[in-house]
């Protein structure tokens, strides 16, 4: 029983330690990924986890961009501070090698977003957006024809949105 109180307290203190070592909002799909790639945490102790700092304020929703991200609060930072060394050394290293690796990749999915949805007569409205700093960049809505089209728009944006946002910059100031 005491163990099972540990690991629950390391576990939540972890969960902490990943979202002020990342210091900007994740999605919950991000942090999920992130937990199970190191088998930290099973999927439903996780959520259940995430759960409970929401509910204690240990962390909180943000929806700056439009989408509901995690991000931790003063208060988590402030528990964190005081019980951090509760956390194994084993752990704190995984949570850092994997973050040193991963965090470029993290911050983009965070920052650049393409999504779908289907509009009027079977069309289909694509949003391309990038984000950088709480500030939008670009945000473009674009009717296309087909779900082919969409899904190629999203991927190719996911793929290569510095390169078109620049390309669209350009054409724009170019442009007589």
């Amino acid at each position: 029983m005491f163990e099972d109180t540990l690991e629950l307290a390391e576990n939540k203190l972890l969960l902490l330690f990943i979202f002020e070592k990342i210091k900007f909002p994740v999605s919950n799909n991000q942090i999920t990924q992130i937990i199970l790639e190191n088998n930290f945490i099973n999927y439903f102790t996780l959520q259940q986890y995430l759960n409970e700092l929401l509910s204690s304020n240990f962390l909180k929703y943000t929806n700056e961009t439009g989408n509901h991200r995690l991000i931790i609060t003063e208060k988590g930072i402030r528990v964190l501070s005081l019980f951090v060394n509760r956390i194994s050394e084993d752990k704190i290293k995984a949570v850092k090698d994997y973050l040193s690796k991963k965090l470029s990749s993290i911050k983009k999915e965070v920052t650049i977003t393409a999504d779908y949805t289907i509009g009027k007569n079977d069309n289909f409205i694509v949003n391309l957006k990038a984000v950088e700093n709480d500030s939008i960049l670009i945000d473009i809505k674009l009717n296309v024809g087909s779900n082919k089209d969409a899904k190629d728009l999203c991927h190719k944006w996911k793929n290569n949105s510095s390169d078109l946002y620049n390309k669209i910059i350009q054409l724009l100031i170019n442009e007589n």
